[in-house]
C-alpha cells in the first residue's frame, strides 16, 4: 500500500498552511489534560520530501509523522521483528533499560507545535515512573521494541489526520 496523490497533495498542503501558536503557549499547551487514543504504527513510508511513520487509531484515523531516514530503518526493522547484525541507538537503550530494570509503559505523542511533534515516553522503575521528553521517532521505535502502547493526543489527531486512499 502507498500513498496515493491526493494524500502526498493534502499532506503537503497540511504542512504548508499551518498556523503557528505563539512560543510561550508551548508548556501550557503541553501541560493540559489530554485525552489519548491508542494507535498502531501501520507503516513506514518514502517520499520525495523523506521518510514518514504513519499511525492509525481504532476509528481509522490516520496520522503522518515525518522522520529521519535512521528512524525509519530503526522503525521498519522493529515492524518488520528483525534486527541488524550490530545495535542501533534504540536497540541500545532497550538493553540498558532491560539492565537496569526499567521499562517503558508507553508512548504519547501529545502536542503538535510549529510543524514539529512532541513526544513522551514514561518509563517505569522500582515503582516510580517518569516521563521523559524526545521525537515521537525515538518514542515509537522504543515503544515497538518493547511492545509497549503508542498513543496520540486527541486534539493532535484531530489537527494532523488525513486522508488515506488505498490503491
Amino acid at each position: 500500500m502507498a500513498p496515493d496523490d491526493e494524500f502526498l497533495k493534502q499532506f503537503n498542503e497540511y504542512f504548508a498552511h499551518r498556523e503557528e501558536a505563539l512560543p510561550d503557549e508551548l508548556e501550557e499547551r503541553r501541560a493540559r489534560e489530554l485525552n489519548e487514543k491508542e494507535v498502531k504504527v501501520e507503516g513506514v513510508y518514502e517520499h520525495p520530501r523523506g521518510a514518514f511513520v504513519l499511525l492509525r487509531d481504532v476509528n481509522g484515523r490516520r496520522m503522518p509523522i515525518w522522520i529521519g531516514q535512521a528512524e525509519a530503518l530503526s522503525i521498519s526493522l522493529a515492524l518488520e521483528g528483525n534486527g541488524p547484525p550490530r545495535p542501533l541507538t534504540h536497540d541500545l537503550l532497550k538493553r540498558v533499560l532491560d539492565e537496569t530494570g526499567a521499562t517503558i509503559e508507553a508512548a504519547l505523542v501529545d502536542d503538535l507545535y510549529s510543524n514539529t511533534y512532541y513526544a513522551k515516553l514514561t518509563l517505569r522503575r522500582n515503582g516510580s515512573s517518569v516521563d521523559i521528553d524526545c521525537r515521537p521517532s525515538d518514542a515509537i521505535a522504543m515503544a515497538l521494541r518493547t511492545k509497549s502502547p503508542i498513543y496520540v493526543a486527541d486534539h493532535v489527531l484531530e489537527e494532523a489526520q488525513v486522508e488515506w486512499h488505498e490503491e
